[in-house]
């Protein structure tokens, strides 16, 4: 390995090795552009060197002029530093959240239609509706980052506690939500909402404090934001990648950190971000912490972006049904997840989560609308295509004796069964 001062980095320099911090720690994959952001973070850090299996510069550009102050900052590093060294950022002045206009507009043309509610259907619409705004809102957040390299932090603490509040109170309408996903375009933005509203139901399972529930919901809005700095050529392929375009992709979550380190959000949103690819027996990245060393808002992203991307289409896999996803992750096979989130995720959504379409014991069929707090082996359902008198959708626990669920309708069935229901509302 060859020794590389900091100081004769630069930007968009590539190296014909694997530029890394440490033995495990990798910065840059070989042939790749350095980010000026990776320079930036070993700075502040005051990492004096770093080291690569070759050194050798593949376009070598002029050597950088250092100004006096990086010069003070790289002398006063300390020696044989492994870790990361996290700063909380310096306080902002407060100042008054602000919840965004096309979300508050949202919000109060619901609380205008709540007192003419009159059925399960016309609430789930109105859910939905709010449900839109909010991801408009993170795509908002997402282009406004891309084009102006800053964030609207007042706007995105306000709309995300109202986002907290709505589905504190509407969470079994909002976790039956299924809006269709493009596998290309808006995939961040879908994976980002979808991971957000599941990451705030886990956090209102565990009795999460109003302001945590924010923090939380703010990392995971924001986890992915480092993705925007790579092409979604790489993560959205459905062709093996290479082991340089792979390594590439493994430096997300630290570009994601280092970008809001910039926009000094707090430090617990940061490590929420940093980590959230850390797994509980030390094999995730990227610096292979375990259990007890990972951000416990780290902990809820990994189980809910684990979830959702199993529920999910990719270019390179069909979407795999809810009840698939959560058996697989109660199953926790090799302990990656927290046991305790992964718990609360259970009793948050059920065995068979809240939205998923099954076959019943006595031939109806149902959808999961609500869980049973005592066994979440047996969620609440409704019959699909039986009323009441009232016009009401019917509604019963099921058990596991008289009516039980035999069976979840894969993917093509339950799509099936919501066109069908499609049709029957329009006519």
């Amino acid at each position: 390995m060859e020794t590389i001062t900091v100081s004769d980095l630069k930007a968009n320099n590539e190296y014909t090795g694997d530029l890394m911090l440490d033995a495990k720690f990798l910065l840059c994959p070989a042939k790749c552009p350095l980010p000026q952001e990776i320079i930036k973070a070993l700075l502040e850090w005051s990492f004096t060197s770093v080291s690569a299996e070759s050194a050798v510069v593949v376009a070598a550009p002029p050597k950088p002029v250092v100004n006096e102050e990086v010069k003070k900052e790289i002398s006063a590093a300390t020696e044989d530093v492994t870790e990361l060294v996290i700063e909380k950022p310096k306080e902002k002045e407060n100042t008054e959240e602000s919840v965004e206009p096309s979300v508050q507009a949202a919000l109060q043309k619901a609380e205008e239609r709540r007192a003419s509610i009159s059925n399960d259907r016309e609430r789930m619409e109105m859910v939905q509706d709010v449900y839109m705004a909010y991801m408009e809102y993170i795509n908002q957040v997402y282009t406004y980052y891309a084009t102006n390299k800053d964030f609207k932090k007042s706007e995105i603490f306000g709309t995300v506690r109202s986002l907290c509040k709505f589905i504190k109170v509407n969470q079994r309408y909002m976790l039956r939500i299924s809006v269709p996903q493009d596998r290309r375009n808006y995939f961040l933005v879908y994976h980002s909402i979808r991971s957000t509203v599941l990451a705030i139901t886990i956090g209102l399972q565990l009795r999460m404090s109003e302001d945590k529930l924010v923090e939380l919901g703010v990392a995971t809005i924001l986890h992915e934001i480092g993705m925007l700095t790579i092409s979604p050529q790489l993560y959205m392929n459905n062709k093996p990648l290479t082991a340089a375009e792979r390594k590439m992709i493994l430096t997300h979550p630290l570009v994601s950190y280092n970008i809001l380190k910039s926009a000094e959000f707090s430090l617990p949103i940061l490590m929420g971000v940093l980590d959230h690819h850390e797994r509980e027996n030390g094999s995730g990245y990227p610096r292979h912490r375990k259990g007890p060393d990972i951000s416990y808002y780290a902990k809820i992203i990994a189980t809910v972006c684990t979830f959702e991307a199993i529920t999910a289409p990719r270019e390179f896999k069909e979407a795999r049904t809810t009840y698939e996803a959560m058996v697989e992750m109660l199953k926790n096979e090799n302990h990656l997840y927290d046991e305790t989130v992964v718990k609360a995720l259970l009793f948050s959504l059920s065995l068979y989560p809240i939205g998923a379409y099954a076959y019943l014991s006595n031939g109806k069929v149902a959808q999961v609308v609500d869980v049973n707090p005592t066994d979440p082996r047996n969620p609440i359902v409704q019959i699909v295509g039986m009323k009441n008198p009232d016009g009401s959708p019917v509604t019963m626990q099921t058990n596991g004796t008289d009516v039980k669920i035999v069976r979840v309708l894969d993917t093509k069935e339950a799509s099936d069964v919501v066109a069908a229901l499609s049709k029957t509302a329009k006519s």
